[in-house]
Formats: structure tokens, C-alpha cells, sequence
């Protein structure tokens, strides 16, 4: 049974720099690494999942969806920021208003 090797994050990025620019079969061969495992990393790295610091296609595109809920999550907690300050600001008037009105009548009643 053959032992399962294991690769640092440097080392599969470096790699993949490799496949770029000869191509996966000769890459795997000067590695001396299995082909699907390459091919695992390249998933990994379409994925997302190993940050190469490099952008796929596919990655640029969940990164420019991603910016764009955070800007629409950030205009929506602007607005209920909003909104519940002017609920804060009503509920303090409110209560220094019945506050008043609780010593006024304790007054004409004592």
C-alpha cells in the first residue's frame, strides 16, 4: 500500500504556476505528483477553497457578486439603523412626556 503524501499550501500554489505555464501532464510528471491530484488542486483553487492569491473567472465572479449583497446588506441595516433611531428618539420624547404628566398629576392630587 503506497503511503499518501501530503503538500504544503506553497507548494500547491507553486505548482499550479507550473501547470500554467507547461501544461498538467508535464507539471505532474517533472513533480512527480499524480495528475489528479493537480487536478484536485485546481478544483480547489476554482473553488475557492486555496487562495493561489490569483483570480479565476469563476472566482471574480462570486467576489463581484459578493460585493454587491454586501452593498445592498449594508444599505438595508442603513435604513432600519435609520428607522430605529427615530423609534429611539420617539419612545424618549414619549416617556419625558407621560414622566411630566405622572408628576403633574401627583401634584394636583397631593
Amino acid at each position: 500500500m503506497k503511503q499518501q503524501r501530503s503538500y504544503d499550501k506553497e507548494y500547491k500554489i507553486q505548482a499550479l504556476k507550473l501547470v500554467e505555464e507547461i501544461g498538467t501532464n508535464k507539471a505532474a510528471k517533472e513533480l512527480d505528483v499524480p495528475v489528479n491530484t493537480i487536478y484536485g488542486w485546481q478544483r480547489a483553487q476554482r473553488d475557492g477553497k486555496l487562495d493561489t492569491g490569483t483570480q479565476s473567472p469563476q472566482t471574480a465572479i462570486s467576489l463581484a457578486e459578493e460585493v454587491k449583497e454586501l452593498r445592498k446588506q449594508i444599505k438595508e441595516l442603513t435604513r432600519e439603523n435609520r428607522r430605529l433611531k427615530e423609534e429611539n428618539e420617539f419612545l424618549e420624547e414619549a416617556s419625558a412626556f407621560f414622566a411630566a404628566s405622572r408628576r403633574k398629576s401627583a401634584k394636583t392630587a397631593g
